[in-house]
């Protein structure tokens, strides 16, 4: 019998994704702004109270240059204050603000050790006044990441974890499980050609490496602008290709 023919079934199924689904489907989602990455989220979107994970690819697993301002023009396109937990002194404000993400709308926590980042972030999400809480770690265990997840949901306010490693041997833990929605990696390409001598819109490779629900994917796309959106590059628009789903590998 199918579904249609049976209103109790379709009834039980609905409840159940209801609680599968705990408070996600009253946060809403996050679009891009851009068919071709919101099509592959379920949603449409980043889902709002919800963790999601971005990595540099390349060099950037360790300086997380790219991975940083991919998540400030996330954290951008919402409304309200950013708390930015770090242990490094390394967080350059006026390129956050070049992504979109503004110095008066970020809140900065500076502690000594990842565990202080993981109870910060904590602290953040359960307030519930923020309107995104965004973490540097390097190790997020399973344990850490469903925690943050839980949090996330009962505030519905959205989770950034920007994985960052001291050596590159190290960013094999990025291939370990989590509860995180989503999972990113952000590689920097040579930046989008001018027509005359200069250096034009920096430009990356945005890989979609897990999406509950949904198909990994791999995008090139223009760094974020001033308002914190991506963008086709002009010579591409016409012929964006996607990877085929599944491709995964190793942050190198």
């Amino acid at each position: 019998m199918s579904e249609s023919a049976n209103p109790q079934l379709a009834a039980l199924r609905a409840q159940i994704a209801r609680f599968e689904s705990g408070s996600r489907a009253r946060c809403g989602a996050l679009p891009f702004g851009l068919e071709t990455i919101d099509r592959k989220i379920p949603g449409g979107g980043l889902a709002l109270g919800a963790l999601h994970e971005v990595a540099g690819g390349g060099n950037g697993a360790v300086h997380g240059a790219a991975a940083a301002l991919f998540a400030a023009g996330i954290a951008a396109r919402t409304s309200g204050q950013v708390l930015w937990c770090v242990t490094r002194r390394d967080l350059f404000a006026p390129a956050l603000a070049h992504a979109g993400l503004h110095p008066d709308r970020v809140l900065y926590a500076e502690v000594g050790d990842e565990k202080a980042v993981l109870a910060c972030m904590e602290e953040g999400l359960r307030h519930g006044g923020l309107s995104a809480v965004v973490g540097e770690l390097a190790r997020l265990p399973m344990v850490a990441s469903r925690r943050l997840q839980l949090c996330a949901e009962e505030s519905g306010t959205i989770a950034l974890a920007i994985r960052r490693w001291r050596r590159m041997t190290e960013a094999a833990d990025f291939g370990q499980p989590t509860a995180s929605v989503t999972r990113w990696r952000v590689t920097a390409l040579p930046s989008t050609p001018l027509p005359v001598p200069g250096v034009g819109r920096p430009r990356w490779l945005v890989e979609l490496l897990r999406a509950r629900a949904g198909e990994c994917a791999d995008f090139t796309l223009d760094a974020c602008d001033d308002q914190g959106r991506l963008a086709l590059p002009a010579d591409l628009a016409h012929g964006q290709a996607d990877t085929e789903p599944g491709r995964l590998g190793a942050v190198a």
